[in-house]
């Protein structure tokens, strides 16, 4: 049975690693409530390649 309501699946990418040049890229999904947050979703998360907590933005 399919889910219902308003939440939908959200790509999460590294803006540190995109600016920074190097090659791979970092990349979480994650799901949001469209309903309660209609703007890109924000996180700060583990960048793997750089070894730090960076910020992670919403790209779909």
């Amino acid at each position: 049975m399919a889910k219902k309501g308003n939440r939908v699946q959200v790509i999460l990418e590294c803006t540190e690693h995109k600016e920074s040049g190097m090659p791979g890229t970092s990349r979480y999904i994650s799901t949001k409530n469209k309903k309660n947050t209609p703007e890109r979703l924000e996180i700060k998360k583990y960048n793997p390649i750089l070894k730090k907590m960076t910020s992670h933005r919403e790209i779909k």
